[in-house]
């Protein structure tokens, strides 16, 4: 399944139009700390956050397993007057073009083999910006909301789950962490490669 399950960005709800709001104030001011350039977002979704970079002057592309998420990348992007090129690929199928910033965000958490694709990513560009929903947490706002109950909160799809220590001991592995946010309830964080 690719994309969201829900239109995250465009939150009706308060609360989440609030997390949301957090979420993309983190994601702004650390891309900002990389030099403008070349981008890549590997499970780009519907590309808002590559279609952010794109409206700043970043020369951007977007992939995505789901050729129909695809699809609304392309119109959405095209609507707001952002030049991006999208395509549908496979994580651990596709030569991720190169570029001087990967964006890997709401990705990994559904991924089978992360360590596999983290060692993939690691060699695309210098700079990368991760996150992942931060665990526990997620699970129990799911469960503050009323959704998931029979899964204890786990949202369908999601197969890895860390806490923010976790997750940043993982990316360590391959990425010296430069820079982290916690907007609730994620952990984002801006690396350098060491590939």
């Amino acid at each position: 399944m690719g994309g969201n399950l829900y239109d995250k960005y465009n939150a009706r709800n308060p609360v989440a139009a609030y997390l949301m709001r957090g979420f993309l104030q983190s994601f702004d001011q650390l891309t900002a700390k990389v030099p403008v350039g070349a981008a890549v977002e590997v499970g780009c979704g519907e590309g808002e956050l590559i279609r952010r970079l794109a409206l700043r002057g970043w020369q951007t592309t977007g992939f995505d397993v789901s050729p129909d998420v695809i699809a609304i990348a392309k119109e959405r992007a095209a609507r707001a007057g952002a030049t991006t090129t999208f395509f549908s690929a496979d994580i651990h199928e596709v030569a991720v073009p190169p570029a001087d910033l990967l964006l890997c965000c709401e990705v990994l958490e559904h991924v089978e083999q992360p360590g596999d694709a983290l060692d993939k990513l690691s060699k695309a560009a210098p700079f990368a910006l991760f996150s992942v929903p931060r665990e526990p947490v997620w699970r129990v706002l799911n469960m503050l909301r009323g959704a998931y109950w029979s899964d204890w909160g786990n949202t369908p799809g999601h197969i890895q789950h860390w806490s923010a220590t976790g997750f940043l001991d993982f990316l360590s592995s391959r990425y010296t962490v430069m820079e982290v946010r916690r907007p609730l309830p994620w952990t984002m964080a801006l690396c350098r490669s060491r590939a």
